[in-house]
C-alpha cells in the first residue's frame, strides 16, 4: 500500500506509549502519517505525542484506553471514528503478560481480553473506517511463542492450574489465528490483515505484569549485548509490516524473523480458527458474520 507515503495516512496504533510501539510511532510519523497512539498512561502518551509532533512531518495525537475494558474499547473506536474519517493502518501491538490470575469486569482472564478480545473487537468497530481507507491494513504483534499456545476452549477463564507464560502463549495463538481468519474473510476486499514475530525484547514493558522471576530475566537480558532483539529492530519490523509494498499485497501471513513463515498447525485450522472466531463474538456481544 503505497498510500503510507502521500495524503497524509491515518494510523491506529495500541500500544504505541512505549516499547516497540514508541518508536514504531515516531517511524511512521517520520513518513508524514498521522498516528494515533493508544495507552493507559496519559502523562507519558501526551508527552510522546508532542515530542513527535514537534519533531517530525507526522501528526501523533495520544487516545487514553485500558483495554481490559470491552468499554473502554468501544469508547475509543467512537473516539477515533468521531476524529478521522478514513483508516489507513491499524497495528494491534499493545500486550500484557499477567502474573496473576485475573478475571475482568466482562468475565474474561485478563490475558487473552487485552492481547485478542480487544483487537477483535477493535477492528470489528473500525471496520467501516478501514473500507473507507481501503487500501488498508491491520497488522497484529504476535510472537513465536504461540507454537506452544492451546486456545483450551472448555477453559477460556484458565481457572485450573493458571500459569502466566500458558496464558501468554494461548493469546499468542489467538493473535496468529484471529489474522489469518479476518484475512480470509476480507479475501474480496482491499484489506490485508498480517501478523509478525518482533523477536524477544527484553527491554518492553510487556513484562511489566510478569513474575518478578520473569521481569528479573527481561532486566538481565536487556544488559547483555546480543541478547533478544532490540526496541529498534522490533520496531522496525512493525512498520515494514504497515508500510511496504509487499504487505500491501500479501495477506494472512505470519511473518517471523527472517520473513515469512508458517504459523503454527493450530493457527492455520480452519476449524479451530472458526470457533475462535465465533467464541470471540459471543464474549464480546457481535454477530460473528462480519466483516
Amino acid at each position: 500500500m503505497e498510500r503510507l507515503a502521500d495524503a497524509d495516512p491515518t494510523v491506529v496504533l495500541t500500544g504505541g506509549t512505549s516499547g516497540i510501539g514508541a518508536v514504531a510511532a515516531r517511524k511512521l510519523a517520520a513518513t508524514g502519517a498521522t498516528v494515533a497512539i493508544v495507552g493507559r498512561d496519559e502523562e507519558r502518551g501526551r508527552r510522546l505525542a508532542d515530542d513527535v509532533t514537534a519533531s517530525t512531518a507526522g501528526t501523533v495525537r495520544f487516545y487514553g484506553a485500558d483495554l481490559a475494558t470491552q468499554a473502554a474499547v468501544r469508547r475509543l473506536a467512537t473516539d477515533v471514528a468521531d476524529t478521522y474519517d478514513r483508516l489507513d493502518v491499524l497495528v494491534h501491538n499493545a500486550g500484557l503478560s499477567s502474573r496473576e490470575h485475573t478475571i475482568t469486569d466482562d468475565d474474561v482472564e485478563l490475558t487473552l481480553a487485552v492481547n485478542h478480545l480487544a483487537p477483535y473487537l477493535l477492528t470489528y468497530e473500525l471496520m467501516d473506517l478501514l473500507r473507507e481507507g481501503a487500501p488498508a491494513r491491520v497488522v497484529v504483534t504476535a510472537s513465536g511463542v504461540h507454537a506452544r499456545g492451546d486456545l483450551a476452549f472448555d477453559d477460556l477463564r484458565l481457572e485450573e492450574d493458571y500459569s502466566a507464560i500458558d496464558a501468554y502463549a494461548r493469546s499468542k495463538l489467538a493473535n496468529v489465528a484471529f489474522t489469518v481468519e479476518l484475512a480470509d474473510r476480507l479475501d474480496e476486499s482491499e484489506i490485508v490483515a498480517n501478523c509478525f514475530h518482533p523477536g524477544f525484547v527484553p527491554s518492553t514493558d510487556l513484562f511489566r505484569d510478569a513474575s518478578l522471576q520473569v521481569r528479573l530475566f527481561a532486566r538481565i537480558a536487556a544488559a547483555v549485548p546480543g541478547v533478544g532483539t532490540t526496541l529498534e529492530t522490533g520496531a522496525d519490523r512493525l512498520v515494514e509490516l504497515a508500510t511496504a509494498p509487499e504487505y500491501g499485497q500479501r495477506s494472512g501471513r505470519y511473518v517471523g524473523t527472517d520473513g515469512p513463515e508458517d504459523p503454527a498447525p493450530a493457527a492455520a485450522d480452519p476449524e479451530l480458527r472458526e470457533r475462535l472466531w465465533r467464541v470471540s463474538a459471543d464474549l464480546v456481544g457481535v454477530e460473528p458474520d462480519w466483516p
